[in-house]
């Protein structure tokens, strides 16, 4: 069972009334995330991942895990979505660091005790390690070929970091892309997972009427690389941002074996309320079994 301290549920409901409100400083975005990380057990590093400089938060230590768990050598890496990269349909925002980390809280209650966090380039990151940050890799270019490269060589140091031999990656939003796009270049992902996916990038584009991502990937265009890799794609039904039809948009491009699995959940939308039942989720659906 996952204990949530008092603390951190108060800091949940935090992050979740200034995402609302949208008044919270790049500064205490990174605060509070940080913070949650601490409350946890975890730590903040700096990944060297070329062109960028990647944040992660990790736990201090994976020792302290279950006897039974410790031995998977599995790692599951959270990666996150967009975070704030429009301040309204015209206006990119200057940092996209998230206001709300859907992603590193769903790592947090993840019952396995052996995962990590990764950000998207230019999230949760300062001063010398933002100078690969432009705009468009939050806006047009959040998927480009050296986006999904350098979080490829995060997860590469993660994984050497725990002396993992396999990993499970779960994306979220935006993050489901990255998660989708990196699967589709290596040989040891035992599961893709994604929580409200951006699967379909030139369908979500083209339907919700949006700025084609002209200097992106798509992760459905690399299909035939995903065909025998498990997939299990979480949906909200009450998703106005990226609803389960993009999921199913990209299902389509697989034949009738090789369907990936789509769960829809009817009360849950694009943030509410996937942190609370994550835990039975895990345990459920993708839990490392010895």
């Amino acid at each position: 069972m996952i204990h949530i301290t008092a603390r951190r549920l108060f800091l949940f409901m935090l992050i979740a009334v200034l995402a609302a409100c949208g008044s919270n400083s790049i500064e205490q975005r990174g605060q509070q995330a940080t913070q949650l990380a601490l409350d946890a057990g975890w730590q903040k590093l700096v990944l060297d991942a070329p062109p960028f400089k990647l944040a992660a938060f990790v736990p201090k230590d994976l020792n302290k895990v279950p006897k039974d768990l410790n031995k998977t050598s599995r790692l599951t890496v959270y990666i996150e979505g967009d975070g704030l990269a429009w301040l309204n349909s015209t206006t990119p925002s200057f940092d996209p660091t998230p206001r709300d980390p859907l992603a590193l809280r769903l790592a947090l209650t993840d019952p396995s005790g052996q995962a990590a966090y990764l950000a998207r380039p230019c999230q949760y990151v300062i001063d010398e390690n933002t100078q690969q940050c432009t705009q468009k890799y939050w806006t047009s270019d959040r998927f480009a070929p050296e986006v999904i490269a350098a979080s490829n060589q995060a997860i590469n140091l993660l994984k050497a970091r725990y002396a993992a031999d396999q990993i499970i990656l779960v994306g979220y939003s935006g993050g489901g892309a990255v998660a989708a796009l990196i699967t589709a270049q290596r040989t040891d992902v035992q599961k893709l997972v994604t929580v409200v996916g951006n699967l379909d990038t030139t369908y979500w584009t083209t339907t919700r009427k949006l700025s084609p991502l002209s200097g992106s990937l798509n992760p459905a265009n690399v299909w035939r690389a995903l065909q025998n890799i498990p997939q299990q794609h979480f949906v909200g039904a009450r998703d106005k941002v990226l609803g389960e039809d993009v999921a199913r948009a990209y299902a389509k491009h697989f034949d009738e074996l090789h369907q990936p699995v789509i769960s829809v959940y009817p009360a849950f939308d694009h943030h509410c309320c996937w942190e609370s039942v994550w835990p039975n989720i895990v345990k459920n659906n993708f839990l490392p079994v010895n």
